[in-house]
Parts: structure tokens; sequence; C-alpha cells
């Protein structure tokens, strides 16, 4: 029999969300981890609020909002809060009741300076990663390091001279004037960016055109390929080996000597030197062709370790594609060397939680 076609829904529904979300759904594992890291915080939130007044929206419910937004590609807080109001999976996620009402998306930019004083993306990766040490999933003696550039939220236009700006184009149209650069020598030390004064001009590799941009960093441990450090610098050309060995010198002290992969940029004899005064061992590819040739030589590159190191190492692009494609870090949303940061080790954060997902259903087995 051919059932009716009912023009008028059902007022009451006894169907609680947690029973439509499928028990096998992924995103309850990355709920629950996520959950205990929040737990974990719960007192370097307290610190970033008043002890009386009116009781603002629960942080706990921001970083989950946020995380659906990496986890889903949304591109703007606004669409997130659209989304938010109809969708059920998000609701239950982020702990909001079937009837109550999302917040207005400025919620996002009055909170965004608490967040950023208070350090919680870096904390939220650290209690993200304490979840995996206790599971005995992060390797303490294996490494791989890399960059990788990520595009302003700033056009080529608003790259104008620091001493005068660019005059209007004469096209009659003066919000986005036509502007010729042709035969014009620009650099970061003459030129400034008029929207976002941190961004730098800088190429991908030679041939490639230069764009505004900030330069990502991420240490990933071998064992796993989970991201056990991230941080945003300006993009210059030893950006990449100066915050290497910082990343590396602020890992937990141990007795037994590291390992670090790397690509061949990071083969000079200062990056090379620094990271044996720090105890570990660089294996990093050898770059020929650079004058005065590879700072490795055989006591480096003979042991099996180096090789292993140079094939695991090819794990961390596995990172910056799940970035780029799916965390939104391809091109900014934000301005300012801080906020893009903030953003860009949050969103390592929620990798972290996918690729414990997946570790977690298959009991370890990378």
């Amino acid at each position: 029999m051919r059932g009716a076609d009912r023009a008028q829904a059902k007022l009451f529904s006894y169907v609680s969300p947690e029973q439509r979300v499928p028990p096998d759904h992924p995103l309850r594992t990355i709920r629950q981890v996520a959950n205990r890291a929040l737990r974990a915080l719960s007192r370097r939130f307290d610190r970033l609020y008043a002890k009386g007044g009116r009781p603002s929206i629960p942080p706990e419910q921001l970083l989950r909002a946020l995380l659906l937004q990496a986890l889903y590609t949304i591109r703007s807080e606004r669409q997130l809060m659209e989304q938010l109001d109809y969708n059920m999976l998000y609701r239950w996620f982020v702990g909001l009741e079937l009837d109550e009402p999302v917040w207005d998306v400025t919620v996002f930019t009055k909170n965004r300076e608490r967040l950023l004083e208070g350090d919680i993306a870096q904390a939220f990766l650290g209690a993200v990663l304490a979840e995996a040490q206790q599971r005995r999933l992060l390797s303490p003696e294996h490494f791989t390091v890399d960059g990788t550039l990520v595009q302003a939220w700033a056009g080529q236009k608003s790259f104008q001279r620091r001493r005068g700006r660019r005059r209007p184009g004469d096209d009659g149209d003066p919000g986005n004037p036509t502007v010729d650069f042709h035969g014009e020598r620009r650099s970061n030390a003459t030129h400034q960016s008029t929207t976002d004064p941190d961004a730098q001009l800088v190429r991908k590799s030679k041939g490639h055109e230069a764009r505004l941009g900030y330069q990502g960093h991420v240490l990933m441990e071998n064992r796993h390929g989970l991201a056990v450090a991230a941080t945003v610098t300006s993009a210059h050309g030893t950006a990449e080996r100066t915050t290497a060995a910082q990343m590396v010198r602020r890992l937990p002290r141990r007795r037994r000597r590291r390992t670090l992969g790397a690509d061949k940029g990071y083969d000079t004899q200062g990056c090379v030197a620094a990271l044996r005064t720090l105890g570990v061992t660089p294996h990093v590819a050898p770059n020929t062709s650079r004058p005065g040739g590879s700072a490795l030589d055989g006591r480096t590159t003979r042991h099996p370790g180096y090789a292993v190191s140079q094939q695991k190492r090819k794990r961390v692009e596995e990172i910056f594609g799940w970035l780029k494609t799916i965390g939104l870090q391809r091109q900014t949303r934000f301005r300012g060397t801080a906020r893009v940061a903030w953003m860009f080790v949050f969103a390592t954060a929620a990798y972290n939680l996918v690729r414990l997902t997946r570790l977690l259903a298959t009991g370890g087995v990378s």
C-alpha cells in the first residue's frame, strides 16, 4: 500500500540525539577524547573568566564547535552557526539541546582574544597528546620536522611601499583599482602589506609565484604519525631550520639520543651542528648540490636507522595535506602571526584527534 505524504510534521519526538548518532560513528570517539582533553583544561579556563557576572557560553562548547569547523571544512563561523542550528549531529557534538538557541556569530570574535591570551590551542594540543601518551602511541626517540607555507588573508595589491602608498589606478574603480606591477622590484625590506603587516612575500620554490604568507611548522613522531608540536612563524629563508631546533628543545629531556628526519632544506652546517648540540642525530636528506656538499657524512648515513627515518619522514606530508584540504589552513582567514598560529595549532590538534580515532579503531596498528 502506498504511504501517505504528510505535509505536517510531528510536534514531538521521543528519540534523543544520543540515540540517533550511530554507535560506530567516528565523531563518538573524537568527542570522548576531546572531552577528556577539555576537562584537563578546566582550571586554565577558570583563570580566563571572571568570578562573578553573567554566565558566558562554556568554552568547552566553543572549542567543540571550532573542532567541527575544522573536521567538516566549514568555511566560516557564520556558516558554522547556520549549520549548528539545524544539524542534529552537530548539536549533539557541541552539547546543545534540540530547543536551545544557537549563539550569535560574534561570540567567536569576542572570545578569540581570551583564548589567545590563555594559549588554549597549545594546551589543547598537549592534552590530546597526553591521551596518546597514556595509550603508548607516541615515540619518544624518532621524529620528523617539516614546514609549509600558509597563504595570508591579504592580496598582492595590499603589498605597498612602506613610505607612501601607491596611487590608485585610473580605471574608475577606487575600491579595487587595476595595478601594474611590471618592472617594479618589491621585497619585504621595502614593502609591507597594508591588510596584514605580519605577512611576508615568499615563494614556495624557484619557478613559483611569490605570495603573501606565513611559515607553518610541524614536529611529528615517526611511530604513528602524530604531530607533537606545531607553530607558525614569519616566512623567511632560515625560518624552518631555526624553528626546528626550538621545537626539539621543548621536548622532554631523555638520556638516549633522538633522531630527527627532514628534507634537504635542513642540510646546512648550522642546523646540523645545532641539532647535535641538543643531543639529536640529524637524519636529514643530503643536499649534494649545495656549495661545499652535504653537512652529513658516513657516520650518520651508514646506519640502517637513517634509511628508516628517510622513509618515515614522508608521512609528515599527510599532516600538511589534511591541514590544507580539510583543516582550512591552505589560506588562513585571520590576520597577524598570533591568530594565524592559534588556528594552525588548533587544526593540528584536530588532525591528531582524527588520527587517534583511526589508531584506536585498529588497536594502534599504523
